[in-house]
C-alpha cells in the first residue's frame, strides 16, 4: 500500500523539519560549551555531520540549518528534502543506532573516552517525537508539518565548506581562527551618538507597538543584511499572522530577525532601517530621545 508520503515523494513534494537535542552524560564533555568554543566548533560539527550521514544513509536528503543554544542542550535544526532519508533517520533514531554512532564519533574526534554517552530528544514543532516513536508514519507526518522557513545559517554553510575542503585535501591541520574585527560599540543618529547594543525584548515590543502598517517596509530594509527575511519571508509572515493583527505581524518579523542574526541583531541596524523608511519618530522613541 502506497502511503500519502510516498505519493508526495514521487512528485518531489515532500519536505520536513525537526530539531535533534543533544546532551552529553559525561561530566568532562559539554557539547554546548564545545559549540561555543571557536577552537572546537568545527570538530563538533564534524561529529554531528558524520552521525547524520550514518543515520540518514548518505550525504544527501537533508541539511543542517542551524545549531541552537538550548542550555543545557545543544539543538540541531534539520531540514529533510527526501522522504527516504527522513525515514532512515527515524529508524536509526528508534533503534539507538544514531545515539551509538554519535557516541563513537564524539569519542574518536573529541579526544574523550572511547565512547561519549549522549542523551537525545527529537521534536517537530511542538510535538516531542520520543512519545510516538512506535508509529513511524505519525512521526513522519509531524516532521512534514513542521517545515521551517529558515534558510541555512551562514555559519553552517561555512562549516560545510570547510568540511568539504578538508575531505578534498586530506587530514590537514586546522587553520588558526581568523582575527575578529573590532566591535562597533556606538552608532550615529541625527546629532547624537548611541550605544550599539543587542536588541532586547522591550525593543521588540516598543517597535511592534508603534510601527503599524509600515512593518513590512522596515522588514525589507532589514532584509538587505538578513537572509531570514529575504524572498517571500515577509509576505509569508503577513499571511500567517493576518488574523492576529499588525502588532503580532511586526513582532514576528523582528523576532525572526533577532533569532537569525543573534549577537549581530543590534539597535543600530534597526534604527538605520527606520531612517530608511522615514520613521525617525519611532527611532527616537526606541532611543529615548526627544
Amino acid at each position: 500500500m502506497v502511503t500519502k508520503f510516498e505519493s508526495m515523494a514521487e512528485i518531489g513534494g515532500w519536505t520536513g523539519g525537526a530539531v535533534l537535542f543533544l546532551e552529553s552524560l559525561c561530566p568532562h564533555v559539554n557539547l554546548l560549551s564545545l559549540y561555543k568554543d571557536p577552537h572546537h566548533k568545527f570538530t563538533l560539527f564534524k561529529v554531528i555531520k558524520l552521525t547524520l550521514t550514518d543515520s540518514a544513509g548518505g550525504l544527501g536528503g537533508y541539511e543542517i540549518l542551524k545549531l541552537h543554544d538550548a542550555d543545557p542542550l545543544l539543538g540541531v535544526e534539520l531540514k529533510f528534502v527526501e522522504l527516504e532519508a527522513c525515514r532512515r533517520f527515524l529508524q536509526s533514531y528508534v533503534s539507538g543506532t544514531l545515539r551509538q554512532a554519535l557516541a563513537q564519533h564524539a569519542g574518536r574526534l573529541l579526544a574523550a573516552a572511547p565512547e561519549v554517552k549522549v542523551e537525545t530528544q527529537l521534536k517537530a514543532g511542538t510535538h516531542t517525537l520520543d512519545l510516538c516513536l512506535d508509529s513511524l508514519e505519525d512521526c513522519l507526518e509531524h516532521i512534514h508539518l513542521s517545515q521551517s522557513a529558515r534558510l541555512c545559517d551562514d555559519e553552517m554553510e561555512d562549516l560545510e565548506q570547510r568540511l568539504q575542503e578538508q575531505a578534498l585535501g586530506g587530514a590537514a591541520p586546522e587553520p588558526p581562527p581568523a582575527p575578529q574585527p573590532p566591535q562597533r560599540d556606538c552608532f550615529r543618529f541625527q546629532t547624537g551618538t548611541f550605544e550599539d547594543r543587542i536588541l532586547t525584548a522591550a525593543d521588540v515590543h516598543s517597535f511592534s507597538n508603534g510601527v503599524g502598517r509600515q512593518w513590512k517596509h522596515v522588514g525589507r530594509a532589514l532584509a538587505r543584511g538578513c537572509r531570514a527575511l529575504k524572498g517571500p519571508a515577509i509576505d509569508n509572515l503577513a499571511y500567517e499572522y493576518e488574523r492576529e493583527g499588525l502588532y503580532e505581524q511586526a513582532y514576528q518579523m523582528l523576532s525572526r530577525f533577532t533569532q537569525a542574526e543573534g549577537s549581530a541583531a543590534k539597535l543600530g541596524r534597526l534604527v538605520g532601517a527606520l531612517e530608511d523608511c522615514r520613521l525617525t519618530g519611532l527611532a527616537e522613541s526606541l532611543l529615548g530621545s526627544q
